[in-house]
């Protein structure tokens, strides 16, 4: 039996050329290397496991590792707490945990937007309940005005103003994580 929609949001989906750019690839690019650069310093003659956040921190997390001179490996966490939304639900669930131990390891969170902080905290206890010998977080975005919760990254890239953003890796309903800046997405886009 169909059901009305006329009361259901819709969403239309524009094109990236029409949005916005607010942080283009060669500013990405050159703020990733110089994390890498102090991660690598850092962590100097050390091992460090980098853990990103599916799916958005994988194009950041792939570009950071590159970046870092030091030896370094990498495993994937996946939370939900968005769904098809703009705005954090504020219930994190965990959907894919680490595949391999980090005990007595250095590990770096990577994130692609830190905002309400209530994921990274979630995130952080459950590392910390994995005993590494270090944790610290990188995010590529950083949302002070939307903070929920205190937590701050050790390593930002960006801070940036309280705007919905996709690209590198960031996503509308699963959509523009494959654009290559970072563009701001119209909030006349969802209805």
């Amino acid at each position: 039996m169909p059901t009305s929609s006329a009361h259901a949001p819709t969403a239309f989906f524009p094109s990236p050329e029409t949005m916005e750019v607010l942080i283009t690839k060669e500013q990405l690019a050159k703020r990733t290397r110089e994390i890498g650069a102090q991660i690598s310093t850092d962590y100097e003659g050390q091992s460090i496991v980098l853990i990103g956040v599916l799916k958005g921190a994988a194009i950041f997390l792939s570009d950071l590792a590159r970046a870092i001179k030091v030896d370094n490996t990498f495993d994937f966490v996946a939370v939900s707490s968005y769904g098809r939304a703009r705005v954090s639900s504020g219930a994190v669930k965990l959907i894919k945990d680490i595949d391999n131990p980090i005990e007595g390891r250095h590990v770096i969170l990577i994130e692609d937007i830190l905002d309400t902080g209530l994921t990274l905290n979630y995130l952080r206890g459950l590392m910390l309940q994995h005993k590494p010998a270090s944790l610290k977080i990188a995010t590529c975005l950083d949302k002070p005005d939307r903070r929920l919760v205190p937590i701050e990254a050790d390593y930002v890239a960006f801070k940036i103003p309280n705007q919905f953003v996709v690209g590198y890796g960031m996503d509308y309903a699963e959509r523009y994580r494959g654009v290559e800046d970072i563009r701001i997405f119209p909030d006349e886009a969802v209805h």
